[in-house]
């Protein structure tokens, strides 16, 4: 009898224990943090995801602001900086944003350094020091405009290039990986970016217009617009894109002849806004005292804002008659 009971008592013992195993078992494989990673990696797989779930999950590599922690945490949280950092992109360079914030600095506090040790005025150092703070942002854009142009220039061949690969049987997304590889830099670069988003398993469309984003060109949204409604409607991709490639060069050939014709206004243009500083560089080198008195009298520096503002209005309406858009 005793040992009846001994027995009962280990069986009781061991069917709680196997139920207890049992419960957490059934918890932990239906709430569990493994089996939440895989029904979520179920549902973005599936057809049905929902687009809020699968926004979740990026497969796209983030783009640092800075390599130390402290400033990526410090950058993010000022408001509109992701502009300047979208300019560096646009730019192609190979400076982060803190770097080129700190170019930016280093250039103002250089020009400072220098002003005080030229004795200038407090009022004309302070402008001076905005303007060399100024001038990386001024490369930049010029480095932006310059890299545009070239992708641009590039775009018309390489839509000839997709047309002939599709015309030969590849694929749309064999097209772009052609001109990654044939096609020389900045336009090489940028396809070849779309090419990789797509085989990570980015959509054509949103690689698309990345794209377009990070080369915000309009001869590009056009491509763009066109291979998008194209996917949407159907059609000859490749004859597509051959006829967009000749309105390109047609429309580089007439901007060609309006370039011409207007540059005998660009060079008076010029002329005009350079001859006063050129001439005031000179008198001052002749003259030191007499060209003083433009910023040390109180009428001079009058006389000096009413020009600089005359001049401003003098540049903007010259820049309005000679620039056509094409």
């Amino acid at each position: 009898m005793d040992y009846l009971y001994i027995f009962f008592a280990i069986a009781v013992f061991i069917a709680v224990v196997l139920l207890v195993e049992g419960l957490f078992t059934t918890w932990n494989t239906t709430y569990g943090p493994e089996a939440k990673h895989i029904s979520q990696r179920l549902r973005i797989m599936s057809a049905g995801a929902h687009a809020s779930e699968s926004a979740e999950v990026s497969i796209i590599k983030q783009r640092l602001l800075s390599k130390i922690p402290k400033i990526q945490r410090l950058l993010m949280s000022l408001p509109r900086i992701h502009p300047l950092d979208r300019l560096l992109q646009q730019a192609g360079s190979k400076l982060d944003l803190s770097q080129f914030i700190a170019t930016i600095i280093a250039s103002a506090v250089t020009a400072m350094i220098i002003l005080w040790l030229l004795r200038m005025p407090l009022w004309l150092a302070i402008w001076l020091t905005i303007a060399a703070a100024c001038v990386p942002v001024l490369l930049l854009l010029n480095k932006k405009y310059k890299r545009l142009s070239k992708i641009e220039e590039l775009l018309p061949d390489a839509l000839d290039l997709m047309a002939r690969a599709m015309r030969a049987g590849h694929a749309f997304p064999s097209s772009l990986q052609m001109v990654g590889n044939e096609m020389p830099e900045p336009i090489a670069g940028e396809f070849r970016t779309v090419f990789d988003e797509v085989n990570y398993g980015i959509s054509m469309q949103d690689s698309l217009k990345n794209l377009a984003t990070r080369v915000p060109s309009t001869d590009l949204n056009y491509f763009v617009v066109a291979v998008l409604i194209q996917r949407e409607t159907g059609g000859n991709l490749a004859e597509l894109l051959a006829s967009i490639a000749t309105i390109i060069r047609e429309r580089f050939k007439l901007f060609g002849q309006i370039k011409v014709l207007t540059a005998e206004g660009r060079l008076s243009a010029w002329i005009l806004c350079l001859l006063p500083f050129a001439m005031a560089f000179i008198l001052h080198l002749i003259n030191p005292a007499y060209m003083s008195l433009l910023w040390t009298e109180r009428s001079g520096l009058i006389m000096m804002g009413v020009a600089l503002i005359l001049m401003l209005g003098g540049v903007i309406w010259m820049r309005q008659l000679i620039r056509i858009r094409v």
